[in-house]
């Protein structure tokens, strides 16, 4: 990578915490997380709330659907934010 350490523990606080917020703000079945970054040179992350009925489950959501699957709405950006905040915040187990 061509980040710093501190900047990758940055980095990587920010995708669990995002990956907190959503568990506890939409109780899924499992999160995926997938990073990317293959053609420009750049870096992000996916963080997937999963669903036992969603389209895809239990294969990549970028594959073949397996069902017509339920959708659901985001968060409201200021909950997730705020719910980022908060996981942030918080102590990490060591």
């Amino acid at each position: 990578t061509d980040l710093t350490a501190p900047s990758r523990r940055h980095l990587l606080d920010v995708v669990f915490a995002t990956e907190a917020a959503l568990r506890r703000l939409m109780r899924p079945d499992k999160i995926n997380l997938a990073s990317f970054g293959n053609a420009v040179p750049h870096l992000h992350w996916h963080v997937i709330p999963r669903f036992r009925d969603d389209r895809h489950f239990p294969e990549p959501t970028w594959g073949v659907p397996r069902r017509t699957g339920r959708r659901r709405e985001a968060p409201a950006l200021d909950a997730l934010a705020d719910a980022v905040a908060t996981a942030l915040a918080e102590p990490t187990a060591a």
